[in-house]
């Protein structure tokens, strides 16, 4: 048996990314601890608890040179560090949810020639985000 069970997503302020995982896409806070000068906050989303995302912050790498978290802040302020796609069965409705709660919407909903309807967010760090879901229509690949 082989499972992915925490993803590290690259984030430049915990309470920041705490407000758009936790509050707006309704992710559980699993693990929030602070140990040393550093934190480890940990979400899930809400239909797979066994999926933890660690939001993490550059200042959070303990053998890392200061220059090369700066580097990593400024690759991140441009879109450049992470990106998370996610599966929703209503597509249209989480990006009016998200769009009314004012996330940066990137793409608006489009139906894609390779089966999913979409739309893309950046997070309040700058990760891309794409949210999908499954068009009835979707091509066979197999």
């Amino acid at each position: 048996m082989l499972k992915v069970t925490n993803v590290l997503l690259t984030v430049h302020d915990h309470d920041e990314a705490l407000g758009f995982y936790r509050d707006q896409l309704g992710f559980a806070v699993t693990q929030d601890v602070s140990y040393e000068g550093m934190r480890w906050v940990t979400v899930t989303p809400p239909d797979q608890p066994d999926v933890h995302v660690v939001l993490e912050t550059p200042q959070s790498w303990p053998d890392a040179p200061q220059s090369d978290r700066d580097a990593a802040l400024d690759l991140l302020a441009k879109g450049l560090m992470s990106r998370l796609v996610f599966t929703t069965d209503d597509v249209d409705a989480l990006h009016d949810k998200l769009s009314a709660a004012g996330a940066e919407i990137t793409s608006e909903p489009v139906d894609q020639h390779y089966g999913v309807r979409d739309f893309g967010v950046r997070d309040p760090s700058g990760n891309q985000l794409r949210f999908n879901q499954p068009l009835a229509s979707a091509p066979s690949w197999g």
